[in-house]
């Protein structure tokens, strides 16, 4: 079997999002994955579901070199990464126009298992304050300052903590907590790993379980703060602040190729899932004292979220399922009972955010829609084609901007 997969993970969480009092010219800044709150929801207005035969506005495009992160904009700012043989990039670039700004560059020596997929990098930029984070496909944790680029402080997950060396590069995006920054690292006692922001120093490392390619999100259980993360055959929850294990449980996928990010959602049900045998399943977080615990409520082995993020729109999921040795087809799930509303193959594989009673889709094909997703089914109200290099990195938006990628391009569209 071709294990084949690309590593963009991400779905939606009701996590605190870093905090700044910044925004760009057109909105709310997106300072992380997932945006604001980072689970692809924001409150972005003003969205027009109508264009010109030609297409939305295009305010400008550029090239790009490899990867698939996703782009953080703040204060009229940009932040993305890509990575030409032999280096791994860092990019600052003027949100108006695509114009660089400052660049910072690292060497890498890195091989995926697949190169003609790319070799990353796949995890997004987190913004906070006047700092910038980014995680590298060799588990490169860096602090640069997002004026200048210049760094502060590295951590190296793989090479100094002996974290998990994934086949096809080190993916998960790096999430702000008070004044830490936790990243999952993966081996013995070093599960997720939390550094303070201002120099990195360590401040607790804890857990067992190996890493894969999601990213970690922040909940809240009944009042109980924890960071919840889908790990290598199983997902855990910690309490952010010191790392003490809160619940866990099992959940598998082969070759260890877990790449979406769980989506917690009302009632604390969470969703997870994965591409080839490991299906979906939701569980229901419930506090018991200082505790918590957990009860699957559902699995299935149909509904399988390769890469890409689910959508949690009013009591539904919206997802791409499928994808890998069968057609991708959109599917729309209760989160509640694991119901299967309806799917449908007219949309490849896609990546989605929620905005203004919208949901703003892009699939592989390049193809940009905006959408109205319902249990009854899926209207598109505006479609264009505006690239066409694999398009499987989620969009960004910031008032009615929204900032996308494909291998080769990055492009600015207007929605407004």
């Amino acid at each position: 079997m071709t294990r084949r997969s690309l590593l963009l993970g991400a779905s939606c969480a009701l996590a605190q999002s870093p905090k700044s009092s910044r925004k760009g010219p057109a909105g709310l800044a997106w300072t992380q994955w997932g945006g604001p709150n980072r689970n692809f929801h924001t409150q972005a207005a003003g969205i027009k579901e109508q264009w010109p035969a030609s297409g939305p506005k295009v305010l400008w495009k550029r090239p790009l070199g490899e990867g698939y992160s996703s782009t953080a904009v703040e204060g009229g700012v940009l932040y993305t990464m890509y990575g030409p043989s032999g280096q791994e990039i860092v990019l600052a670039a003027d949100a108006q126009t695509g114009k660089t700004i400052w660049e910072h560059s690292t060497p890498v020596n890195f091989r995926s298992d697949y190169p003609e997929m790319g070799t990353g990098p796949y995890s997004t930029p987190l913004i906070v304050g006047d700092r910038l984070f980014t995680t590298g496909v060799t588990g490169r944790l860096q602090c640069l300052d997002k004026k200048t680029g210049k760094p502060i402080w590295t951590q190296q997950l793989w090479l100094d903590h002996k974290g998990t060396r994934l086949m096809y590069g080190y993916s998960s995006s790096p999430l702000a907590f008070r004044n830490t920054v936790i990243v999952p690292a993966g081996g013995s006692g070093k599960a997720l790993m939390s550094f303070q922001q201002a120099d990195g120093k360590l401040v607790w490392s804890k857990g067992d379980v190996g890493n894969a390619y999601s990213s970690p999100i922040l909940i809240n259980v009944d009042g109980l703060e924890q960071v919840a993360m889908l790990m290598d055959g199983s997902v855990i929850g910690v309490n952010p602040h010191n790392g003490d294990p809160q619940w866990s449980t099992p959940f598998k996928a082969e070759y260890g190729i877990a790449v979406a990010t769980p989506v917690f959602g009302p009632g604390n049900l969470m969703f997870v899932s994965a591409e080839y045998n490991a299906g979906a399943k939701v569980i229901e977080l419930k506090r018991n004292g200082l505790k918590t615990d957990v009860r699957e409520v559902w699995t299935s082995p149909r509904l399988r979220l390769h890469h890409g993020n689910a959508m949690l729109i009013d009591g539904a999921l919206y997802f791409t399922s499928g994808g890998k040795g069968s057609p991708a087809v959109l599917s729309a799930v209760d989160l509640a009972s694991g119901k299967i509303h309806w799917q449908e193959r007219s949309i490849s594989k896609a990546t989605f955010v929620w905005a203004d009673g919208k949901l703003i889709t892009l699939d592989q094909d390049g193809a940009l829609m905006v959408a109205h997703p319902s249990p009854s089914g899926f209207k598109v109200a505006a479609k264009a084609v505006l690239l066409e290099n694999v398009a499987w990195t989620p969009p960004a938006l910031v008032g009615t901007r929204v900032y996308m990628r494909d291998r080769k391009n990055m492009i600015a569209v207007d929605l407004g």
